[in-house]
């Protein structure tokens, strides 16, 4: 059987590329670096964000992985240009988003940040006051998109005794899965008064860009916690600073923004409005998926999709 020729572009550092390679190597030859060396042989190539120029230069190209859970458009929109090449992404740190977005939940929930921030000042004022914090068991969650992460995410909540319900774009009447109740996005709205958490995974698309926006906020009410894990925009950024600002919403932990730096910069506002200004905010720096197994699990992710390309 001959090797599947797969040339990696993303440089993941040489431990990762060797894991790659040993965890492959009966069945891929596997080329690394931002060119290939022969790009009329490669079947399968690994890019975040390929290039036409790539595509156009590799008559043989079966497949392109992008080695993340998030598809660009860019990436989509070009790809559909070359229907004889699959697009595959990998779901490798779902486990860690999920964790994360869990971890922003609560810490939201219960005023951990502000507390904190207090508590090293030795300032004792938070104690035994009963409103600084929401309780989450037996109340309601909507998890919006219903993927890898999201069914992670609703069996964290589930554990916590929560009562969750997942929101993806179609489901079937009466739909549940993995225990949890899956709604069409059509029933969005109807879903989320008196949710006490609305926690967003679902993909940015022309479809859900802003489709958390002013109505929705204002559907979940001043004891709701909102987090994103997904892509920013798919929350309508002023409207959610407002509600936050005023009060409308308990909190919001926010992995991922509006605004991101450019390469070599390290401070860069991530929104049009301040939300570093308000104490209802959790902010982290869109690292959800990092961890310290974060390469270890990619590898095991590409060297299973690479052995399904290579089967006969």
């Amino acid at each position: 059987m001959s090797l599947l020729r797969v040339h990696c572009a993303h440089d993941f550092g040489a431990d990762a590329h060797a894991d790659l390679v040993r965890r492959v190597r009966d069945v891929a030859d596997i080329t690394f670096g931002a060119e290939a060396p022969d790009p009329a042989a490669v079947d399968v190539l690994i890019a975040g964000r390929p290039e036409r120029r790539h595509l156009e230069s590799m008559p043989r190209l079966r497949a392109v992985v992008v080695p993340w859970a998030g598809v660009g458009r860019a990436t989509t929109e070009l790809l559909a240009e070359f229907p004889a090449v699959a697009l595959r992404n990998l779901h490798h740190n779902a486990a860690p988003t999920a964790e994360h977005a869990v971890a922003l939940l609560l810490a939201a929930a219960r005023c951990i940040v502000p507390r904190d921030r207090r508590m090293r000042a030795h300032d004792w004022s938070d104690r035994g006051r009963d409103r600084t914090g929401v309780h989450l068991r037996g109340a309601r969650a909507v998890v919006l998109g219903f993927g890898a992460i999201g069914r992670l995410v609703a069996q964290a909540l589930s554990g916590l005794g929560m009562a969750v319900t997942g929101v993806r774009s179609r489901a079937a009447p009466g739909e549940i899965t993995g225990g949890v109740p899956v709604v069409g996005a059509d029933a969005f709205p109807r879903i989320l008064p008196g949710a006490r958490a609305l926690v967003v995974c679902v993909p940015l698309t022309d479809a859900t860009e802003g489709l958390v926006g002013e109505r929705e906020l204002a559907l979940l009410g001043p004891e709701a916690v909102v987090v994103n894990v997904a892509r920013g925009p798919v929350v309508d950024e002023r409207a959610l600073f407002e509600a936050l600002r005023d009060g409308r919403l308990h909190g919001a932990g926010l992995d991922v923004w509006w605004r991101y730096p450019r390469e070599g910069e390290t401070r860069t506002p991530p929104a049009a409005y301040p939300f570093e200004s308000l104490d209802n905010v959790v902010m982290t720096p869109h690292c959800a998926g990092h961890c310290d197994v974060t390469e270890s699990l990619r590898a095991e992710a590409l060297a299973a999709v690479l052995r399904e390309l290579a089967a006969p």
